[in-house]
This record gives structure tokens, C-alpha cells and sequence, in this order.
């Protein structure tokens, strides 16, 4: 009872921004072996659930800094929700953990590692659409190496995040197993070859790109954002960043999730116009914007836009939609993104009926829910390339984040991660990086306060700008690599290596029975 949580705490090490990789390993293996040893499902359910709650706690604890920037609800109350959070994520733990022990109580360790990594594909899986899903920190993310490699994710295009995790733990279940009966050079050997995949160098880009992109990471607060006062100067402070250097010439300019103020749609009653600086006139708001980037360039920004219906004979917002605009140099709406998967809690208070009455708000200020839109999209910006979006948390998602109709040269990933606290910022990064090599794609991410980054397809960080840091970064989006398997075939290929896992499982029993019988 007390070894599971321990062990489930150690594990989330192996997240960035400690990347203890190594430790994350051995305590999953030994997570294996205790597990492998419990005498009842219920006991099962219960090691599984224990080490989740505290792999799930260390993992979210950044969760706890959004509560310090909203003033409707005590900031204490982060210190509990993460937890509370915990305390359902870890079912899924749970339920691999009890699927393994029904199946294989009585199989060989070795069998039981491979099944065990087959339930736990099922189980991220499961944690990532159900109730709308949160996929955040699957097991796989801490063999994702440092910025300029890989590491073991560079399978990830064969296997999908989820794969790659059940293959990890049930690895690291045989290492434990192989420690346990002091195999030591067949452990040091597998030791020896994850030691070398997490090093193993990243290779030069075999060409390079030929989109210009300038990317802005203009630093605003998370305490300014709500704030109409400093909408202005935040404004400044992003055109300043934007400026071409070589005016008339073809680029790509790249704005961060909450990068403008201002409604840039027109058709809303004059009172939201009002709110903000640019103030009666979203054609003079869009007109500026056109004039900061220039001849040649084109803008894709993180804005607001709403919903607006008659209510009681009065237009008014009924919700908003969290976007991405594409504005050109001459001010006009070339495209437009809304968000899909939206943050529960964050963007819309789930069960409002309930908790509104209690007290309970949103942690985004803002008096209605956004509104979730049709999901990946692909946007054709003629000479800026074929643009897929995915706006903050929505990059977490594996398997969810490219149109398979349209293939895009390029995912753009705008977000605001100014209330993610220290572990957070890193964390979303690496998960970007992942999705950038299951997909073949470059990522382009550009943060209020970052890390903003350029992520070429093969995940490896080409450009990056540090925490609360304002800066640009001015380079050539990297190419597209050819569409990976995992990019063609998606979560049938999840399926597919766990069929592969649950028959290694197989394998493992049948060559125990042998050699059994050969020692007999």
C-alpha cells in the first residue's frame, strides 16, 4: 500500500522537466513485479489505482498554479483539484492493472510484463476520448529524449504514443524481472541499448525548408491578459516582434494562442467592440495588423471570436469560440481555425447546472463557455503553405490532430501556457515533439511565455525560445517528411501492437513450458 504510490511518483520523474528517465524506468519494472505478486483482483485494482493517484499528482501538479491567476475561487483549492483529478486518471492504471491479473495471474512474470504492456495501450487509450478525454503525460513521453534527439521516440512512427508506452512498461517489467534473477549481462545489455537509443545522435535536415516564418513570442503575463488596459501595450510589444526585415518578401508570420485582443470579426454589438483598444472599427484592428506584417507576409493569430443570438429581444454573446485568424497585409480574413477539444474547466464548466450554485467557475475569466468547433482542419494559404492547426492542449491529443482528408506542410500550434507553472511549459513542449514525429510533421509552436519552438519532423527542436522571454525567431518552416505509418493507419495500428504484445505474452508462456520441461 505504501510501495505502489511510492513507485507510481517516482515514475512521473521521467517527465520533463526533470527527464529522469532511468528512474521512471526502474520504477515502473518494479511496479511489474509487485503488481505480478498480488493474490486478487480487488488487490490488483487497488496497486494499479495507488500508483496512478501518485504518478498522476507528481505528473498535474501544474495544474495547481492555474488556480493563482483567478480571483472567483481560493487559490488553495489547486493544491486539492490535483489530486481530485488524480483520483480518477488512476482508474485507468487500475483497470490495466486488473485486466492483466484476471488474464495472466497464473501465467510465467515474463508473460504477465507482456500482457500487463498490452492493457496499458488499452488503458491510455481509453483515458484519451473518454468523457471527452485528457491525455496528458502518457508513460511513453518520458523516453523522449533532450532537444536535439529524439531518443526511443523516434519509433513513434510505427508505434503511436500509446504503443509505445505498453511496450516501455512491459520492457521494463522483463528488466526488473531479469534483476530479480540476477541475469546481470543480459540486463546490462538491455540497459546498454536504451542508454544508446536515448543518446543516439539526430540526423542533419536532409533539406531545407523554403516557407520564411517569423515567430513571435511577445511575453504577455497571464495577469495582464484579462486586463482591457494592457491590451494596448501588449499590442505594441507583439508588432515590435513582427517587423520584416526585408520588406515585400513572402512570409509567414506566427502569433501565439490570446495573441490579439481585439474582435477582429465584424457584426457584433458595438459594446464588445468597445472592450478593447482598436475599440468602434474591427476593420481598423485588422488594418493594423495588416500594416505591422507587411507586403508578402501573412498573420496567423490567436483571437476571440462570439456567438451572437437574440436574447429577449437583445443581441448578445451567447458563446465564444477560441480561434486561430489568418489576416493578410491588407488587412482582410484569409482563414479561420475554432478549437475543438476544449479544456474542461478551462474553457467550459463542465456540469455548470451543479456547480455553478456551489461557486464553482471557469479559470478563464468570462461570463459563458466557448463552443467546441468541427474538429482538424487543414487551411490552404497558397504561397504560406497548407496550415494544420491545433490550439494548446488540443497538440496532446495522438492520433487527433491532422485532417487524414488533407494533409497539411505544417501543424501550428498557438497556445497560452503563462499559467502552466514551471513543469507544464515543458511538458506540453515534448508532447508537441511527439506528435511531430508520429505524424512526419514540423511543428511550429508559438507560447505567450513559452517555450515557443520550431520543431522540425523528426521532433528535434531546431529553434526555441526560453521561458518569460520576449523574442522572435525568424528561420524557413522545416519540410514534411513522407506520411509515417502511424500517420495512415492511427489508433488500428494501437490495436494492432497490442494484438502483437498479447502474442508475445503467448510466446513468453510457451517458451517457459519448454524450458521447464528442458530443466525437468
Amino acid at each position: 500500500m505504501w510501495l505502489a504510490p511510492l513507485l507510481g511518483g517516482i515514475a512521473a520523474t521521467g517527465f520533463p522537466p526533470l527527464r529522469l528517465w532511468p528512474l521512471a524506468f526502474v520504477a515502473m519494472g518494479a511496479f511489474v513485479l509487485l503488481l505480478q505478486r498480488t493474490r486478487s483482483g480487488r488487490l490488483a485494482f487497488l496497486t494499479g489505482w495507488l500508483f496512478g493517484v501518485a504518478h498522476y499528482t507528481v505528473t498535474n501538479n501544474w495544474i495547481a498554479t492555474a488556480f493563482t491567476y483567478q480571483a472567483n475561487m481560493p487559490p488553495a483549492l489547486g493544491w486539492a483539484a490535483v489530486p481530485l483529478l488524480s483520483l480518477y486518471l488512476a482508474v485507468y492504471p487500475g483497470l490495466a492493472a486488473l485486466m492483466a491479473h484476471k488474464v495472466a495471474r497464473q501465467w510465467p512474470p515474463a508473460g504477465f510484463a507482456w500482457l500487463l504492456g498490452a492493457c496499458w495501450i488499452v488503458a491510455e487509450w481509453l483515458k484519451s476520448w473518454v468523457f471527452t478525454g485528457y491525455a496528458w503525460g502518457p508513460f511513453s513521453l518520458a523516453f523522449l529524449g533532450g532537444f536535439d534527439r529524439a531518443g526511443l521516440a523516434a519509433v513513434l512512427p510505427v508505434t503511436g504514443t500509446y504503443a509505445l508506452s505498453g511496450l516501455m512498461v512491459a520492457i521494463a517489467g522483463l528488466f526488473a524481472l531479469l534483476l530479480a534473477e540476477r541475469r546481470w549481462r543480459v540486463a546490462g545489455l538491455v540497459a546498454a541499448l536504451l542508454a544508446a537509443g536515448m543518446v543516439w545522435p539526430a540526423q542533419p535536415l536532409a533539406r531545407p525548408g523554403t516557407l520564411p516564418v517569423t515567430l513571435v513570442q511577445p511575453d504577455f503575463r497571464q495577469e495582464d491578459l484579462a486586463n482591457p488596459q494592457m491590451a494596448e501595450p501588449h499590442f505594441v510589444r507583439a508588432a515590435r516582434l513582427s517587423l520584416p526585415e526585408q520588406p515585400g518578401r513572402t512570409r509567414l508570420v506566427l502569433w501565439p494562442e490570446s495573441g490579439v485582443s481585439d474582435y477582429l470579426r465584424d457584426g457584433y454589438p458595438q459594446r464588445y467592440y468597445n472592450l478593447f483598444t482598436a475599440g468602434a472599427d474591427p476593420g481598423f484592428a485588422r488594418t493594423r495588423l495588416g500594416q505591422v506584417i507587411g507586403d508578402g507576409s501573412l498573420l496567423l493569430t490567436g483571437a476571440t471570436d462570439l456567438e451572437i443570438a437574440e436574447v429577449d429581444g437583445v443581441a448578445k454573446a451567447v458563446g465564444a469560440y477560441n480561434s486561430v485568424t489568418a489576416v493578410n497585409a491588407q488587412g482582410r480574413i484569409v482563414g479561420s481555425y475554432y478549437k475543438a477539444h476544449l479544456v474542461p474547466y478551462g474553457e467550459y464548466l463542465a456540469l455548470r447546472w451543479l456547480l455553478e450554485p456551489l461557486g464553482a467557475t471557469r479559470l478563464v475569466p468570462g461570463a459563458f463557455d466557448f463552443i467546441p468547433g468541427p474538429g482538424p482542419q487543414t487551411l490552404d494559404l497558397g504561397a504560406w503553405g497548407r496550415a494544420g492547426v491545433q490550439i494548446c492542449y488540443e497538440i496532446i491529443f495522438s492520433g487527433q490532430v491532422v485532417d487524414p482528408a488533407s494533409r497539411p506542410d505544417y501543424l501550428f500550434n498557438p497556445s497560452n501556457d503563462g499559467w502552466f507553472g514551471a513543469w507544464g511549459p515543458p511538458q506540453h513542449l515534448a508532447q508537441a515533439r511527439m506528435r511531430a514525429i508520429e505524424e512526419g510533421l514540423p511543428v511550429l509552436r508559438a507560447t505567450t511565455t513559452g517555450i515557443s519552438a520550431v520543431i522540425s519532423a523528426d521532433g528535434v527542436v531546431r529553434h526555441h525560445i526560453g521561458m518569460r522571454q520576449a523574442a522572435r525567431i525568424d528561420t524557413l518552416v522545416p519540410p514534411a517528411a513522407p506520411p509515417t505509418l502511424f500517420s495512415r493507419a492511427g489508433h488500428w495500428l494501437t490495436l494492432l501492437w497490442t494484438v502483437a504484445l498479447t502474442g508475445a505474452a503467448l510466446v513468453a508462456i510457451r517458451l517457459q513450458e519448454r524450458y521447464g520441461r528442458q530443466r525437468t
